[in-house]
């Protein structure tokens, strides 16, 4: 028995998994992000410690002999929020999160200060990215600064908390910018450019290895057996391709939860940051992958739901769906940077908009819009990719935005791609985190890391693909346009 805990932005999931490949009980607990100033994104460290008590004690309610047989924990979790603490252990601050864009600043200094930043990480200086954030502490809050003695990752917080040990993985400690990505080790070079030395980084592991143990109290506590070992884990991301089985080179997915993404496996570290592509360490050992990421794809939605009163995400979408074919080619283009944007243009001020709104149309077409504008940001992308498009066959697909076959259908067709709807993909995450527990107590990757079936595929349509490149083509030509008004 596996457990697997993922830390989101808007959840905190657990999942229960046999040896059998069994998902046995799920459990979830909400989170909420606090946004006190333009561009800041925060959350307190003890709402996720609050929520993970919960859904324990919740598994512990329904799967009392499930729990008392576990072998292993694993994490996974939001990736590139920065948690300081000071020498007691103590939290000084909320933690500032993925999406917070105020150090853009920050990142001008950090790459001119050190010019080989891109080489040594694979990637450019953002302001998703945690070094930054630690400047912008170092600049707005030296005394917070000055008491800080560690600085942790979210989901190695919690393994903090569960353990008493201060320990991260390569996947998650690749998206810090202080990882020697190639390496998988500390850069000493741009730990110090922060203001900091390795004295402040928990020590690294690989994600399929044993990382610490939970503490005593807490197996008694959860009626757990004595002596549980924690997996390193990964990154939400990396963690969804362990729990797909996509960790061979050239399989991937696209993902279309709170933020898009589009990930590849690779064999070798293969960074192509000018276009602020991801390169990034696997959650397995000597494997990579590259990753492009759009901040807004189903908060896209959410948004634009309430904006425009309907019920919930899944109202707007059934509305857009109702939008005739013959009406999209007509329809308003949605720009979909509410938070700014991370591939391809590396740009924290870009801002969303609606462009060629007319009296004609009404709120359906603006809801398609906004389902259309995250396809199309997510086609721009997976045209960032060091593979060229076409060598991709097929790319599964994860997220809870997953879940509606429309938007699938959209997306097919947007990217030009066949996308498979695996069983389980919703909880691709706490999925991979109880795969990565399975493989610390000795399995194989080949006996863990099998591809679940699938549910449900997604054939691209020729005549709705080439009707959505020219859809592109202007969605691309609007950005150029506006860009310099950011």
């Amino acid at each position: 028995m596996f457990l697997g805990l993922d830390l989101g932005t808007s959840e905190l999931k657990a999942l229960l998994l046999n040896d059998q490949h069994q998902v046995l009980a799920t459990a979830r607990a909400p989170l909420t992000v606090q946004r006190p100033q333009a561009l800041w994104s925060e959350q307190d460290p003890a709402s996720w410690w609050q929520a993970l008590q919960q859904v324990m004690d919740a598994l512990q309610a329904t799967q009392p002999e499930a729990l008392a047989r576990l072998q292993g924990v694993g994490l996974s979790g939001q990736m590139h929020g920065a948690v300081l603490m000071d020498a007691q252990g103590d939290v000084l601050r909320p933690a500032i999160l993925w999406n917070d864009g105020r150090s853009g600043a920050q990142c001008e200094q950090l790459m001119a200060q050190v010019p080989d930043l891109p080489r040594i990480t694979g990637n450019l200086a953002m302001p998703g990215f945690t070094a930054p954030k630690l400047l912008w502490v170092r600049a707005h809050e030296p005394a917070l600064f000055a008491q800080t003695t560690r600085v942790l990752l979210p989901k190695d917080w919690l393994r903090w908390q569960l353990t008493g040990e201060a320990v991260s993985e390569m996947s998650d400690a690749a998206g810090t910018l202080w990882l020697d990505t190639g390496l998988r080790d500390w850069s000493d070079t741009l730990l110090a450019a922060c203001g900091l030395d390795r004295s402040h980084m928990p020590r690294l592991v690989e994600g399929s290895d044993v990382s610490a143990f939970l503490k005593p109290e807490l197996c008694r506590h959860w009626g757990l057996p004595e002596r549980v070992p924690v997996a390193g884990g990964a990154g939400d991301n990396a963690a969804s391709a362990v729990g797909m089985g996509l960790v061979r080179p050239g399989q991937g997915f696209v993902s279309l939860g709170t933020s898009g993404v589009v990930f590849v496996s690779g064999a070798r570290f293969a960074p192509k940051p000018a276009q602020g592509l991801h390169a990034f360490c696997h959650a397995l050992p000597g494997r990579w992958h590259q990753m492009s990421v759009m901040l807004s794809a189903a908060s896209a939605l959410t948004w634009a739901a309430q904006q425009l009163a309907f019920a919930d995400e899944a109202s707007l979408l059934a509305a857009a769906a109702q939008l005739p074919d013959a009406q999209r080619c007509n329809a308003p283009l949605f720009l979909p940077y509410l938070s700014g944007e991370r591939t391809p243009h590396n740009q924290p001020l870009a801002t969303a908009c609606w462009f060629g709104l007319t009296a004609a149309h009404g709120r359906e077409a603006m809801a398609y819009a906004v389902a259309e504008g995250v396809a199309l940001g997510l086609r721009d992308g997976l045209q960032t990719l060091s593979s060229p498009e076409s060598t991709l066959q097929s790319l599964s697909l994860v997220g809870g935005g997953a879940r509606n076959a429309w938007w699938a259908q959209l997306l097919a067709n947007a990217l030009g791609l066949p996308l498979t709807l695996h069983a389980g993909a919703e909880t691709g995450a706490a999925l991979g985190a109880a795969r990565l527990a399975w493989l610390a107590c000795g399995a194989s990757v080949e006996a863990v890391c099998t591809t679940p079936a699938v549910s449900r595929s997604f054939e691209p349509d020729a005549m709705q693909h080439a009707a959505l490149a020219l859809r592109h083509a202007r969605f691309q030509a609007l950005y150029r346009a506006v860009s310099p008004l950011f």
